[in-house]
């Protein structure tokens, strides 16, 4: 029985880094989607000269959490049985995507961890950085009975049947809170395979204000509380069940192929 697999990168300003990534992404992936968050960079043009992917475009920049559920809704609207994530700064290796594909059958969410692991070359993380992943990550084991090692690595497959579940609407970096309150009361298995740690580029922002731990910090605490509350407000596991993201709701974007 085919398994059909849809890679998506979430992309914003990424013109030093984006031809060569979706290059070496198609290596290893026949169906590869763009989410261009309204670059400004050049990277739209970029993306605009390729007919061998498919770009959904946001006319300005939503955020990292936006892309996603552009990504996700564009796999359900198009029939696939699983998407990747992989993100487009080079701090991911594409050719792990067949391994998540393989992972992704049978369970519904496989997360990349970059803590699971020790890998040879692996890259020493802004001690920031990691201290907030290590706070959050083991604020959301203690709070949702999970057992997660990384909850931030944007590494991932999810099965789409399982999306069509979920009530996504967090648009920054912060989603992945809301994803695993609600991955966690609708009863989600959950895997992470580990990933190497690698960064290029210690001085990336966040974005504004979240360039600061500390109040980056308070902004995740924010949205795992909201996020919490909607869940209760829900009745958690048993009233998590109508799809998040419904056809044809705030996409601006065309299909550069065939999608199966």
């Amino acid at each position: 029985m085919t398994f059909s697999s849809l890679t998506a990168l979430p992309v914003y300003n990424e013109v030093r880094y984006v031809d060569d990534v979706i290059d070496e992404v198609s290596r290893y992936a026949s169906d590869v989607l763009v989410v261009d968050d309204g670059s400004t960079d050049g990277t739209s043009e970029l993306l605009l000269a390729r007919n061998d992917i498919s770009v959904v475009t946001h006319s300005e920049n939503r955020g990292y959490g936006a892309a996603l559920i552009s990504a996700f809704q564009f796999a359900i609207e198009n029939g696939y049985d699983c998407i990747v994530t992989i993100d487009c700064d080079g701090q991911h290796e594409p050719q792990r995507i067949p391994q998540f594909v393989v992972a992704c059958r049978g369970v519904d969410i496989v997360s990349g961890s970059r803590y699971l692991e020790s890998f040879s070359g692996d890259s020493e993380p802004p001690a920031g950085r990691r201290r907030i992943n290590h706070q959050m990550t083991a604020e959301v084991n203690r709070r949702l009975g999970l057992s997660l090692t990384d909850a931030f690595c944007g590494f991932k497959a999810y099965n789409v049947a399982s999306l069509k579940r979920l009530r996504l609407s967090e648009p920054g970096y912060a989603m992945p809170l809301e994803l695993w309150v609600q991955a966690s009361a609708a009863g989600f298995q959950i895997i992470e395979l580990p990933v190497p740690l690698i960064y290029l580029d210690e001085a990336r922002s966040f974005g504004g204000a979240l360039d600061d731990g500390a109040t980056r910090l308070n902004h995740y605490h924010e949205v795992l509380d909201r996020s919490m509350r909607a869940a209760e407000a829900s009745g958690l596991a048993g009233s998590i069940s109508e799809p998040a993201i419904e056809p044809g709701t705030a996409l601006e974007g065309r299909a550069r192929q065939e999608s199966k």
